[in-house]
């Protein structure tokens, strides 16, 4: 079983506690987290936050092995500082091919005026990181002595988990709108960000998926220059309880009620057959913690019941707090566990 979890806007949607919820309810063998250092996904569990640029949330169940792709960028000291705050020691392995994010990179990146004035880069050092990579002059995971003991084949170990029947989980990293090919140009990642693209990223073919979960939140958010339809202002963010600040950078994200052409437009461009819908406790308080579609109110239901026909995707997933395990689970009704 292979399943990936993408976001369906320009990032912070909560793939992070999606992912970290799949890992503790379906206990995957393998979480991989695709993507680079310039996205943070937020797991909060049993009243602990922790805040990860590289490993997947997964984490959180001991059992799964957390592994990095080809397609990655990593930094070798941010890698090992989350080992050691995540206590996963035995447990991260990194592909030969996993491009490595070196300090010169960083500088680089930060003297370029355009990239952090116009188009609002995080400035981690990834766009100049990829340029190295696709000038064959990026220093790769093989490379590095210090990572000798984590390396491994992540295609081949993805492909034969697959082969007798392991379940595998797919974390995608920022949202659809963000990626170099199919989002807001020029303001975007440096990357691809969709299903496909990670399917790419670890070295797996499309015929091995099973599910493609896209994540939205009930709202929008960005970080960065470039288009948000019907944006709000942050005085009407915060009487409304949707301000917030991004995990890697500490800037504000701007904000708008949910998009349903863009929403549409995501679950098109990566086949979604899932669809999960984060911080409905922001729109509706009184919804914070229930975890039984049951016990939502009947306007809470009809709500998502509505979206669901408008998407034609169903709605499997509801996020209604921040804890991992404040998830309301349709998949059963569906027939999909």
């Amino acid at each position: 079983m292979l399943t990936v979890v993408v976001g369906g806007f320009f990032g912070d949607e909560g793939k992070g506690k999606i992912v970290s919820y799949l890992g503790l309810r379906d206990k995957p063998e393998y979480s991989v987290r695709c993507g680079s250092i310039n996205a943070g996904h937020t797991v909060v569990y049993n009243g602990r936050a922790w805040k990860l640029r590289i490993l997947s949330t997964a984490f959180i169940n001991r059992e799964t092995k957390l592994l990095i792709p080809p397609g990655a960028l990593v930094k070798v000291d941010l890698l090992f500082r989350e080992i050691e705050e995540t206590n996963s020691w035995g447990r991260v392995f990194i592909d030969w091919n996993t491009g490595i994010i070196e300090d010169q990179h960083v500088e680089r990146e930060r003297r370029d005026n355009y990239l952090a004035d116009r188009i609002g880069s995080t400035l981690q050092g990834v766009g100049v990181a990829m340029v190295d990579r696709v000038s064959r002059r990026l220093k790769l995971a093989r490379d590095y002595r210090e990572l000798k003991d984590l390396l491994i084949d992540v295609p081949g170990t993805i492909n034969e988990a697959l082969d007798r029947g392991s379940s595998v989980l797919v974390e995608g990293t920022q949202g659809a709108f963000l990626s170099l090919y199919h989002g807001t140009y020029p303001y975007v990642t440096s990357r691809d960000t969709i299903a496909s693209a990670f399917l790419s990223e670890i070295g797996v073919g499309p015929k091995r998926v099973d599910q493609v979960v896209v994540v939205f939140k009930a709202y929008v958010t960005r970080v960065g220059g470039g288009p948000l339809p019907n944006e709000l202002s942050i005085d009407e963010a915060m009487k409304r309880g949707w301000f917030e600040k991004a995990s890697v950078t500490g800037r504000v994200r701007r904000v708008a009620p949910f998009n349903l052409e863009l929403a549409r437009r995501a679950v098109m461009l990566n086949s979604a057959t899932q669809v999960a819908i984060t911080k409905i406790d922001k729109l509706y308080p009184e919804t914070r913690g229930v975890r039984e579609w049951s016990e939502l109110p009947g306007r809470v239901r009809r709500w998502i019941e509505d979206l669901e026909d408008q998407l034609k995707t169903p709605i499997t997933l509801i996020g209604t707090g921040e804890d991992s395990l404040h998830i309301i689970d349709r998949r059963r009704e569906y027939g999909l566990l």
